[in-house]
């Protein structure tokens, strides 16, 4: 049984009966759990994936995987990957944290991680981000491109987590336009939110048929959807999580980056315990400007866009945060 496997043999009763002294004595070998949608989801996961694929090219190791194809399986998930030995287990995404809280306790000596909430084990770390400081940005992005003065925000489960973003983009676009208008949807309230991109399609064609021409999705898989529809559309979208610029050039105005990459590339050269924050200051999120986009944001745009990242960074402005502010929930 080598690292990387595959999800069979990774749930399979025999290969774990069949496991042998050698494979208990890779116990640094670590560990990553993809969440729903899978490690080539484009976005979260994938970023996440990123990070490990550069900590084994960087380092020459090697590691687990899994990933998740339904809710039921997350417990056992972690729980195997502790009885091979994994250390670190690393869990990506909010939606493992109560899987994560139950098997760490039982793994006491086992170092795991969670990746976008928290979970207060001494034997694990906690990876948080600033989403609304990022937000923020791209909110602000939005209004100053946006010819109609109405934006739009796609999000995928209705949950706080996705409120946060909402909640930041909110807040920079009415920064850079106080009378621009807002229009805004959630795509679902199951997991099944992320990877619907029919859905957000359809949710993307309603916002511009009521002027809408800028639109962030923060949705997952769901967001490919979106993407094309506004390709379709001839209107602008902005991305989330990885750099998605590349996947619709010419209408995808930007990508919220989260840097998951490097959390977990961080993570697994050196683990802590305890919770890490990550925002514009530690470079844990930011908007992408590259080759696919620089000709869509002209330099005065950019300037204002810099001008609100360093006021951010400074302490100046204070992006309000949905989960802990209690803001944008008139």
């Amino acid at each position: 049984m080598k690292p990387s496997m595959s999800l069979s043999s990774l749930m399979s009763g025999l290969a774990l009966a069949l496991m042998s002294g050698t494979a208990l004595a890779q116990a640094t070998t670590p560990a990553v759990i993809f969440d729903m949608g899978g490690k080539f989801d484009k976005s979260f996961n994938e970023a996440a994936y990123r990070g490990v694929e550069k900590w084994k090219a960087d380092t020459g190791g090697k590691y687990f995987e899994f990933e998740i194809s339904n809710e039921t399986q997350r417990v056992q998930a972690i729980r195997r990957m502790a009885e091979r030995g994994a250390s670190p287990i690393i869990s990506v995404g909010f939606a493992q944290a109560s899987a994560l809280n139950q098997v760490a306790k039982d793994f006491p000596k086992t170092k795991f991680v969670i990746i976008d909430e928290k979970v207060n084990q001494p034997n694990v770390q906690s990876v948080l981000f600033k989403e609304q400081e990022g937000s923020f940005l791209v909110g602000a992005l939005a209004s100053l491109t946006s010819k109609t003065g109405k934006v739009g925000f796609i999000g995928g489960m209705d949950i706080p987590l996705i409120r946060k973003f909402e909640c930041g983009y909110e807040q920079g676009a009415k920064a850079a336009n106080p009378k621009v208008e807002l229009f805004k949807n959630m795509t679902g309230t199951t997991a099944t939110a992320w990877n619907d991109p029919t859905r957000g399609g359809e949710l993307a064609k309603a916002q511009f048929a009521k002027g809408v021409d800028v639109v962030f999705a923060a949705a997952g898989g769901t967001g490919v959807g979106i993407y094309q529809a506004a390709k379709d559309a001839g209107k602008f979208a902005i991305g989330v999580d990885s750099n998605q610029n590349h996947l619709q050039p010419g209408t995808m105005l930007s990508s919220m980056v989260k840097r998951v990459d490097v959390a977990v590339y961080n993570v697994l050269k050196e683990w802590k315990p305890g919770i890490l924050v990550l925002g514009l200051k530690e470079g844990g999120v930011e908007y992408a400007l590259d080759q696919d986009n620089a000709k869509l944001i002209p330099p005065a745009v950019k300037t204002k866009l810099d001008a609100y990242k360093a006021d951010i960074v400074a302490g100046k402005i204070k992006v309000a945060d949905y989960m802990a502010d209690n803001a944008c929930k008139n």
